[in-house]
Order: C-alpha cells, then structure tokens, then sequence
C-alpha cells in the first residue's frame, strides 16, 4: 500500500526517516501537496502562493512523483531558472525517487517488474546540443569556413569537450573566444539527416529525444515550455503528450509566454546568418568553401552577390529603424548610449526592403541544394534557406504590423565605443495580452496546470489572485495562498526612509546618493541595492564607489564590474560587499546568511510608462472603462516588491532589514497596497526625516 501524503509529510514518515535531524514538519508544505495532488487528481487548475522555506518544490514533486507511479501518467514540471532545474534534478528528485520509487530486489511479486517506475529527465532545446556531424563537417572546413584564428581556436575547444562531454549540452561547453562558432556546430532540425545521418546511433540530441519519449517526469524551462505551446498551433510541438503541468517561478510565467507568442528581429541575427555565409571581409565563410566543391561555380558567385545585397538591405532597413526611433526623441535621448523602446503605431513606418531581399536570397540557396553534389551540403543550404525565408516573412509581419492584438516597437541597445553607431536594433512584437492565449492553449486542454511562486498575489486573503488569474487567463482556477514558516517578526524588520523628496522631484538623485550611503554603512555592506533604471545605478556607482571604499566596502555594481554570476559569488565571498542590481536581482537570487543583510528598494518598482507593452495594456484597459493603474499597473508593481523584499530571509537563521527609499509607500493612498501585501507581523519602523547624517553631494 504506497504511503498517503499525510503520512509522507508527517513525523514518523518516509521524509522524517530519510532527512533525519533536518526533517522539519511544515503544515503549509502538507496543504500545498494535499491541493496539487487535488488538482492532478481533478484534472483542474490550481494557483499556490508559498511564501519562501515552505518547501514547494517537495509539495508538488511528491504528488507528481505518485502519479506517475500510481497511474502510469506524465508530468512537466517547467521553471524560469537554470539554478531550479539543477536543484530539482540533482537533488529533489534523486532523494524522492529513492523513497517513493525504491528497488525492490527478491521481491516474488512477478508484477513488480512491470509496475511504472520513475523516468525522470531534464529536456533542453535541441540548439543546446553539438551535432557531431556538423562538428567534423566544420573541422573539414575550418580553413574556408571560419574567418580569424579565435575562431578556429574556439572549434578546437569545442572538438576537445566533444570527447569528453557525457550529454554534449552547452551546460558544460568551457566559454569560447567566438560564441559564434557554435551556431556553425549545434543541431539543428533544418539540416538533421534523420536516420541517413552517420552519427545518428551516437547523435546526443537523439539520444535526449529517446529518453525524453520515455520519460514520465520532464523538467525543463520556461521558454522551451512556452515555445512548444506556441508550436502546437501548428502541429509541430517539441514535447509528448501530457497529463499534468506544473509551472514553479510563475510570476515570470506572463513575460516568458509574451515573449514566445510575439516576434523579434534583431539586426545581430540577420547579420550573423549572412556573415556565416560570406564574410566580406576575411572572404570565408559557407559559400566561398562551397565554391571549391562546386562544378557552377557562378551559380556559388550569384549566391554571394545575394548575401551582399541582403547585407546592404539589412544595414539600411535597421539604419531606417534608428531613424525613425530618434524622430520623436527628446535631444537627451539622442546623444544618450542608454537602450530606449520606440512605439509604433502604424503599419509599414519604414520601406520593408529586408524581406525581398532573404526572400532572394533563400531561393539562391534551395537552387545551390538541388545542385549540391553531397548530402551533407544539401541539408546545410536547406537549413540556411529556411532561415534566410523565416527572415523575410518575420520581417514582413513586423513591418505590416500583421499579428492582431499586439504592441509593435523599436529596441535600440548601447552605443559602440565611438558612440558612432548602435550595436544592438530590434524590431518586436508582443500581444498585449496573453491571457486568451493561454486560455486556449493551455487552460482549456484536458490536463491540470499548477501554478506556484512565492509571489502570486497582491494582498492576503479575498481577492488576492485576482490581478494574476486575469493575466494568464486561468479565471476560477483554484488558490492556496501560504504564508512562510519564517518568523518575520523577529528575523526582519522595513525601515521607510521619508526624509527623500518623490523620485520626480528635483535633487532626488543627490538625495538618493546620501540615504543609499548612509543605509549602507549601517550595516557594514552586506547590502543589495535594488533599482528600477540602469541610469540611476551607474550615476549612484560613479558617486558611491570612492566613498564606500574609503570605509573598507567594496561595490559591486549589475553591467560594470562583471557578469551577474560573477558579482554575485564575489559578494558572497566579501562579507562587507554591497551589490547594486537592477531587473534580474529583483527575483531568483538566494544569498543566505550574513552576507546578506540589507535590502535596500530605490523606488517602487512600477514599469516605466514609455514601455511600449505597458502603454498598449494601459490603453487597452482604459477604452474597456478600467482604471489602469488599479487594475495593472499597481499589481504589478506589489509583486515586484514582494519579489525584492523576498531577497533578504531565505532560511530560519537569516536577520535583517528591508529598507524603502521611496517615501510615497507612506505618503501615498496606494501605498499601503505594498504594505499589506508583505509577510504578516513584519515590524515597519519610519525613518526620521531630518537628513543630517552626511552632507549633501555637489550635483553633476
């Protein structure tokens, strides 16, 4: 007879035997399994908040584990980080599998053999894969195929962990001098040999997808989730059937699928394809190599006069798009190396001259393959073809504005050195509302959805989903919010700062600086700083660094001083660091202990209101009669908090303050909506309003 959950959970169980001392009875991790196992036996859908040390991933890992084993069925689990995945399948998983699935040797059952047993797997997208076919069709090539030694240097690198690698992923590929070079080595279905392939018994990314087919238990990321949802419209999903979806991290659920139902066309994208092709420059690349094997060798010449044409298109086309992005702009914004987002609100704002361009140049390419002498160069041209006509038709509906019920806009990223020209344009789409979409997709299938976070809610008690059924289109979905088994009271403390004027006033910067400093010190470092703007952390960086490390404190600061892993080990490793972190640090980082003991919230998070999605959800909701900022903007901005509060207790041991640098939480009507969606019993203490503690800053 397999264990009740009750009894999993409970002292004396299965859990307590295994765990031993570190088995700690939590009433709210029992009542989150007894709602998920609810909700998969019902095959109907359930929104769980769980505030931080509930233990959510036991909580729904044990029910799915049950079903799986106890009815045969298959269970996504998806979450929106690498650190997640890694806990769940290294740790999580192996430790439930041995007590829920355990080995039964001499067991005179003859049924015991042919009872389900436990197939977990982590699924990654097959461009996380090396094709080792295409990696010795690189390394044939080399010499014509990539431009500079950095390159070649990097395909060594990749042929050295080729031998070595156990699943041959990127996870353990050692960085390359030329990213680049993967994407000449990686599978891809659109020049897969299938089985004609000579390395398919050893293809890793076929040998995922065997094991993928028979697993029973998936877990894999947000953004390979949502892109298989939006494939399935077409009938080319990535993943099997299922009977049960669990999506852990949901607050991010809305953004991830936004992103994968729109579209994106980035210049770097487009001039990667045509510079793999023909590097004008260096004079290699795909079709020079091709050239040497080729009877019609102008039929090769014609292919390259194409990629120099669509290589002219492109530049102008996204050089039209920068245009168009400053007509409007404020004369700061022009000179400013800062990323900015233009709205466009009409179809065709710019002369589409990209499209007949890749359109050209596919046609050249599905020519050169009926023409190729050998299979693996057919399936080359074929994938370059079909990403050339992909190209064309996403740059076509971009510029028609033909996907209904989406917010169009201009993405221009950081200047180069010079400041001469932009390194980074895009033009995207998104639809303003995911909620039908997932309605459909999603919420309206035959299997069950679990939806969990820490942060789901806007407030406690009645009413408390409502903002976050109403953006995923899950409404009369079942709810279980769960406070944390943390005590708040005596582990944490908000302190509001009300000696600042509003964010918008004058001088605000120049006070920020000082109560940013002053708040600091106050603890030694130890201190996240979390904003809303890139521009006000590196104005603070600049004003801050000279000071704080005159006190021994050293910053660590998102975009300057390395990559987000990196600054983030270094300040668990300095026990007086201060990190200034903007976006990303707001959720998903866990520093436990002291190293940790100052949050400090810059602003209230509310979405800039130039946002090119913020402004069409604000418009959408005001032509319905709704009031925007009630309905959207507010419940937005009290998760994100939430989210950044959640920062600084993650285990019983953990103390320390949340500081809020905004002195509207207290001054405003919609203030206490941040208030009241905290943990309950967490003392708030005002700070006083006189600024004397450090004499003001010059301004800049």
């Amino acid at each position: 007879m397999p264990d009740t959950l009750e009894t999993i959970f409970s002292p004396g169980g299965v859990l307590s035997s295994r765990l031993g001392d570190h088995f700690e009875p939590r009433a709210q991790q029992r009542d989150m399994a007894l709602a998920v196992a609810k909700a998969f036996r019902e095959r109907s859908h359930l929104l769980v908040e769980a505030g931080t040390g509930v233990g959510k991933s036991f909580a729904y890992l044990i029910p799915a584990i049950k079903r799986c084993l106890e009815h045969n069925e298959i269970v996504v689990i998806a979450t929106n980080t690498i650190a997640l995945q890694e806990q769940l399948m290294t740790k999580d998983i192996p430790l439930l599998a041995g007590l829920l699935d355990p080995d039964l040797p001499g067991d005179d059952d003859p049924s015991a053999e042919a009872r389900p047993r436990l197939r977990p797997v982590l699924v990654k997208g097959r461009g996380n894969y090396v094709s080792v076919r295409r990696l010795k069709l690189a390394s044939e090539r080399q010499v014509k195929l990539l431009g500079d030694p950095a390159a070649r240097r990097s395909l060594h690198v990749i042929e050295d962990w080729a031998y070595e690698t156990k699943d041959g992923t990127l996870s353990t590929l050692p960085p390359l001098e030329r990213p680049g070079v993967w994407d000449k080595v990686q599978s891809d279905s659109g020049n897969c040999m299938g089985r004609r392939c000579p390395t398919y018994e050893k293809c890793f990314y076929q040998n995922a997808r065997r094991k993928m087919e028979a697993a029973n238990l998936l877990v894999c990321n947000h953004a390979l989730f949502f892109s298989d949802l939006a494939l399935r419209s077409q009938d080319v999903g990535f993943l099997p059937q299922y009977h049960h979806v669990v999506l852990d991290e949901a607050h991010n659920a809305e953004d991830v699928a936004s992103e994968h139902f729109g579209i994106s066309l980035a210049e770097g994208r487009v001039m990667h394809l045509l510079t793999t092709l023909y590097h004008p420059r260096t004079g290699r690349g795909y079709l020079p190599q091709l050239q040497l094997m080729s009877k019609d060798s102008a039929s090769v010449e014609r292919a390259i006069r194409l990629v120099t044409d669509a290589a002219d298109a492109t530049r102008a086309f996204f050089e039209s798009l920068i245009a168009e992005s400053l007509k409007d702009a404020p004369t700061s914004d022009r000179f400013s190396s800062g990323p900015r987002t233009t709205r466009l609100r009409r179809a065709a704002i710019v002369p589409n001259i990209l499209s007949p361009a890749m359109r050209d140049l596919s046609l050249r390419l599905k020519a050169l393959k009926e023409a190729a002498t050998g299979d693996a160069d057919r399936f080359e041209l074929n994938a370059y073809a079909i990403r050339a006509q992909m190209i064309g038709d996403e740059c076509d509906a971009l510029v028609d504005q033909a996907v209904p019920g989406s917010a169009y806009w201009i993405e221009v990223g950081g200047a180069d050195d010079e400041g001469a020209r932009y390194q980074k344009i895009t033009l995207a789409c998104a639809p303003i509302e995911v909620a039908p979409l997932l309605k459909e997709r999603l919420f309206s299938r035959e299997h069950s959805v679990v939806l969990t976070s820490a942060t789901l809610s806007t407030a406690r008690g009645e009413g408390a989903f409502e903002h976050s059924m109403k953006r995923l289109g899950c409404d009369g979905a079942a709810t279980l919010q769960l406070g944390s088994p943390f005590d708040y009271a005596r582990q944490a403390r908000l302190i509001i700062d009300r000696s600042l004027p509003s964010p918008k006033a004058s001088g605000h910067t120049d006070a920020l600086a000082r109560s940013v400093l002053h708040h600091v010190l106050e603890t030694n470092g130890g201190a996240f700083v979390l904003f809303t703007s890139f521009a006000t952390l590196n104005a603070l960086s600049r004003r801050l660094r000279d000071r704080l490390s005159a006190h021994g404190i050293t910053l660590l600061a998102q975009g300057l001083d390395g990559s987000r892993q990196a600054i983030l080990e270094r300040f668990r490793a300095e026990p007086n660091a201060v990190l200034f972190g903007a976006a990303s640090f707001w959720q998903g980082v866990d520093v436990r202990g002291d190293a940790l003991r100052n949050v400090i919230i810059t602003k209230l998070p509310f979405e800039p209101p130039d946002r090119p999605l913020t402004q069409a959800r604000v418009e959408l909701i005001e032509s319905r009669g709704g009031d925007a900022f009630r309905e959207d903007s507010l419940p937005r901005a009290v998760i994100r908090f939430k989210q950044g509060f959640g920062r600084l207790i993650r285990s019983a041991s953990d103390t320390g303050r949340v500081v809020v640098l905004d002195p509207r939480i207290a001054t405003s009507g919609y203030g206490r909506a941040f208030l009241a969606a905290l943990p309950k019993d967490v003392p708030v203490e005002e700070f006083p309003e006189a600024d004397s503690y450090d004499p003001p800053f010059e301004s800049e």
